[in-house]
């Protein structure tokens, strides 16, 4: 590697530098010559590696072509060779960097959040880069640390091939009919190209990128942002409906009821699958995921693994285990069963669609024979970042001078008669995060008190949970 140049240091702002990839707001915290100080960076640390080629793409946020330009610029004065994939979702830069052999890439999107948000979700041959890697970037952007070297861009578009690896796994019988909603997200190209090449019919609602989301925000955890979705099927007669958040890498579903799959009942429908040929694969699900999950996969014959929340560290267990197949009460799906294990929800689509088809009974009827529970929705209450893992420590100490029964794999997940609750500091927000899960209301209403009783002794505000 060509010795390190003092370079043009670039201080970023640390709110940007978070814990799965560097996310910020377009011309408050994030500006074109930050996304430049970046690209220099990576570069920097992907020829520490020996590595020298780097995918590059963006979603369709309006400010995502200039911040790719800057990318780019800083990645190529750092000596990587860039190949330019295009617009299109995350799990088509994921892709492109498999089909390509590069050495890493990054992608340029904000995701599912705000239109004034935009980022970049980074990743080398070797895994997820997250973490301290991030913070390392924002050490060698500081100081100005840089590798130096002419390097070269070069325009390779991905979404073709992409979207042909992915169609060529469907593996269906009967046609289904099927509405997709795309929130006008990255994945909306993506999503109309896939569907040409599936059987059935399908309704396609809001196919067109744009960057301001006039239908309504990009993110499928979110029911409310499902209600056209949800319309649209009972309007067309549909079996299902699937929706994409605003990059791609997150699947949200419901049936034809219109009632929604969340990202642990969809789990479910793929291990099943999955497990029947792979009979004692390790299925990986994050703490946040219904305990039924884990029971049926142990029932089927796998090994359940309960692990962190963070779609980083879900790729690096599942890399470390050899896991099947993983996946996140948020949507994030990943399948290494005949894929390559990163969270793309439209291979996951695919995948679904396949058991459907192949099914003579329909969503909602698979649904209704899906374990009963009753379940808090995701519960978050304000706590400042200095604070929030203090108070999951202090609770989780009092629980063990109590005896309780409980998982401290990422927070506490504390398992009584009645079911369980989790409490764990988000790692991207002031927040602390729960969830409670019971067979009944009664059960589940002590399980909020049990909550409370904890939140309340740590000084945190529970209103009424």
């Amino acid at each position: 590697m060509s010795a390190r140049g003092s370079g043009a240091a670039r201080a970023l702002d640390p709110t940007i530098l978070r814990a799965y990839d560097i996310r910020g707001i377009v011309g408050e915290t994030l500006s074109e010559a930050d996304a430049a100080a970046i690209g220099r960076a990576f570069a920097t640390v992907v020829r520490e590696g020996g590595g020298r080629t780097v995918c590059v793409g963006y979603d369709g946020r309006l400010h995502s072509p200039a911040l790719e330009a800057a990318l780019v610029d800083g990645l190529t004065s750092a000596g990587s060779t860039v190949i330019r994939v295009g617009l299109g979702p995350t799990p088509m830069l994921y892709f492109a960097v498999e089909w390509f052999g590069a050495d890493a890439g990054v992608m340029v999107s904000g995701s599912h959040n705000p239109p004034d948000y935009n980022g970049f979700k980074l990743l080398t041959a070797s895994g997820a880069f997250h973490g301290e890697d991030i913070q390392r970037l924002g050490r060698i952007a500081a100081e100005g640390a840089f590798a130096s070297g002419a390097g070269t861009g070069e325009d390779r578009p991905a979404l073709e091939p992409y979207i042909d690896r992915i169609a060529a796994d469907f593996d269906g019988a009967r046609p289904l009919k099927i509405a997709w909603d795309a929130g006008n997200g990255a994945a909306g190209e993506a999503m109309r190209m896939l569907c040409d090449r599936l059987p059935g019919t399908h309704v396609l609602l809001n196919a067109e990128i744009d960057g301001t989301f006039p239908a309504h925000h990009p993110d499928p955890a979110v029911a409310d942002n499902l209600r056209q979705l949800v319309r649209s099927v009972a309007a067309e007669g549909c079996e299902l409906g699937i929706a994409f958040d605003g990059d791609g890498d997150r699947l949200g579903v419901v049936d034809g009821e219109g009632r929604i799959l969340w990202g642990d009942q969809i789990l479910m429908l793929l291990a099943r699958d999955i497990l029947g040929r792979l009979p004692g694969a390790t299925v990986i699900a994050d703490v946040k995921a219904s305990q039924t999950l884990f029971d049926e996969v142990a029932r089927l014959g796998g090994v359940p693994l309960m692990w962190r929340t963070g779609h980083s560290l879900i790729k690096d267990k599942m890399a470390e285990t050899g896991a099947a197949l993983a996946g996140e009460m948020s949507g994030h799906i990943f399948i290494a069963d005949g894929y390559f294990g990163y969270d793309d929800a439209l291979y996951a689509a695919v995948r679904l669609l396949g058991i459907l088809s192949r099914s003579d009974e329909t969503l909602a009827e698979i649904r209704d024979r899906l374990p009963a529970t009753v379940a808090t929705p995701e519960l978050r209450f304000r706590c400042p970042d200095a604070r929030k893992f203090a108070v999951v420590e202090d609770i989780r100490r009092q629980l063990r001078r109590e005896g309780a029964e409980m998982s401290e794999v990422d927070g506490v997940r504390v398992r009584t008669g009645d079911g369980w609750w989790l409490l764990r500091a988000s790692n991207t927000e002031d927040a602390l995060v729960a969830r409670c899960e019971a067979a009944d209301e009664d059960g589940l209403a002590r399980l909020r008190a049990s909550l409370k009783r904890q939140l309340d002794g740590s000084g945190i505000d529970a209103g009424e949970v």
